[in-house]
């Protein structure tokens, strides 16, 4: 932007100068002059030879440099200089010389080719005045909210230190409020957690209390359907009418195994039931039991097989849900490759265990006092807890502050006002997002997820203008390639936009981004540097 800025300038004042036409052969440049005395021996430029200078242009090549035959195509690598008055000087082949093209605005180089060209070096002259003067106006303009954007950092970046050292000064008190809550959190939960045991203690001393009772109402409803004659003993011979009771489960409950049930005796009465009961209620099934059968476990396959005919049944056949896409069908496939180890039957009957629980009934509430310390207890642990959370806070503000005014914005900090804002373009397909020194993202238009096209890398630019150009690397890796990166030309403008993307390169993405921050101070216009048109 600099270097149009310069050549606008120069273009400008050039217009207006005087036209001097200085004499040397066609096609040599003003700068080359020197080496084309006329009269004088011409030495090619690459100081291979010297020949007369009659030979200049006479449509021979006796240069290997081509530099005899500036005006002619005489040299396969000969280049001819196109004055071009009012406009922009340049070069073209010697080759393109008379070839009824004209290559020069100012038709110099078809002098002898009988082409009908027109001069247009004064109109094109002075529409890329126009377009520079333009461009002008906007670095101008562009620098002008630059040199705001670099005062606003300064102060932002004050702001910033001041609050910086407000959050951890604050830090080290919110600390110790840490630290001594923790200390009344810790007091206040003793006795809570003493009161809450005492009280689980008291109530698993009251289930065993019930469970005993219970027990011995079992034992001695046990021991009257034991007892079919009723006469106040159960015998081997009454026992044996209780085959579940076998002790080898060998199918064949024997008299020796019921008196060894009995603890070795033919039989016993209530008192010495007691002690052999630990023996009979494990297996024993009551007799008012006897006519409901036991629940029969079934196979795991036959319960799968089961369960998916009866999803079956649940739609007629005109009704069954179709597969909706590909994918369904590999998550059903997935589904059929769990190992069927881990498939868990459902539960059939209750456990014992759980309905002697239940029926023990459920621990009444803590009495007033184990209340009153379960809320101080609380109490203390929420306001802990929040102290807490408000320390974390303190140290994520710490960090992001800390990387705010560490961060690389630029020389006087211009491009910080980016930090955190994202810029959006849309095109036909998709939406590019990108967020300076963040990410950059795409998503298609019309729905459908988002993809990192390279998260913040570095500043890429020339040594000269190394922030003229962002690096975006490690984005979301294309099939069977390397992972999306995008690079970011930054140029000068009034706005902050996104121009253009273009993916130049499978997976690599390139953005234009325009930005006041990238322009640089105009060039202030001398009037002592006047020159004169080349003719």
């Amino acid at each position: 932007m600099e270097t149009s800025c310069r050549y606008l300038l120069l273009v400008l004042l050039c217009a207006g100068a005087s036209a001097v036409e200085v004499q040397r052969p066609r096609g040599v440049p003003l700068s080359n002059r020197q080496f084309y005395e006329e009269g004088k021996p011409f030495t090619c430029l690459d100081g291979s030879r010297t020949i007369p200078f009659d030979r200049i242009n006479d449509d021979y090549c006796d240069c290997q440099d081509g530099s005899d035959e500036p005006g002619t195509a005489a040299c396969p690598n000969g280049s001819f200089h196109c004055t071009n008055a009012g406009f922009r000087s340049g070069f073209i082949p010697s080759s393109r010389i008379n070839d009824g093209i004209c290559d020069c605005c100012d038709t110099t180089d078809e002098y002898n080719s009988g082409a009908a060209c027109q001069n247009t070096c004064r109109e094109l002259g002075r529409k890329e005045r126009e377009s520079l003067r333009k461009m002008a106006e906007i670095a101008k303009e562009g620098f002008l909210l630059k040199r705001q954007l670099i005062q606003e950092a300064k102060q932002g970046l004050e702001e910033k230190k001041a609050k910086l050292a407000d959050i951890q000064g604050s830090k080290k008190d919110l600390e110790m409020k840490v630290d001594a809550l923790r200390t009344v959190k810790e007091t206040a939960e003793q006795p809570e957690k003493e009161a809450k045991e005492r009280q689980l203690a008291a109530w698993e001393e009251q289930k065993a209390v019930i469970r005993m009772e219970k027990d011995k109402a079992k034992m001695a409803e046990i021991f009257l359907e034991l007892d079919d004659d009723a006469d106040g003993f159960v015998s081997v011979a009454e026992l044996l009418s209780h085959s579940e009771l076998d002790t080898d489960s060998d199918g064949s409950f024997t008299e020796a195994e019921a008196q060894g049930l009995l603890g070795g005796v033919d039989k016993v009465d209530t008192l010495a039931f007691e002690s052999v009961w630990s023996n009979i209620k494990e297996k024993y099934v009551s007799e008012s039991n006897a006519d409901i059968p036991a629940p029969v476990e079934t196979p795991q396959e036959e319960t799968k097989e089961a369960a998916s005919d009866n999803d079956s049944e649940q739609y007629p056949d005109d009704d069954i849900p179709e597969e909706e896409d590909e994918d369904d069908e590999e998550d059903d496939d997935d589904d059929d490759d769990v190992d069927e180890g881990d498939y868990k039957v459902p539960p059939t009957k209750q456990t014992q265990e759980k309905k002697d629980e239940d029926d023990e009934g459920t621990m009444p509430p803590y009495d007033q006092e184990t209340r009153n310390l379960i809320d101080a207890a609380q109490k203390a642990r929420d306001e802990f807890d929040a102290a807490e959370r408000a320390l974390r806070e303190v140290d994520d503000q710490t960090r992001n502050l800390e990387k705010e005014i560490s961060f690389d914005f630029g020389p006087d900090a211009e491009f910080s006002y980016l930090y955190n804002q994202c810029y959006e373009l849309t095109t036909s397909e998709y939406v590019y997002r990108f967020c300076p020194f963040n990410r950059v993202s795409q998503k298609p238009k019309y729905g459908g997820s988002e993809t990192n096209l390279g998260a913040w890398g570095k500043w890429a630019g020339p040594e000269d203008n190394i922030y003229s150009v962002m690096k975006y690397e490690h984005g979301t890796g294309c099939w069977q390639g390397p992972n999306r990166s995008t690079t970011v030309k930054l140029t000068c403008g009034k706005e902050t936009v996104v121009t253009s993307t273009s993916e130049p390169s499978r997976c690599e993405y390139l953005m234009e981004f325009i930005s006041p921050a990238v322009c640089q101070e105009p060039p202030s216009l001398d009037p002592l540097d006047n020159e004169h048109d080349e003719l």
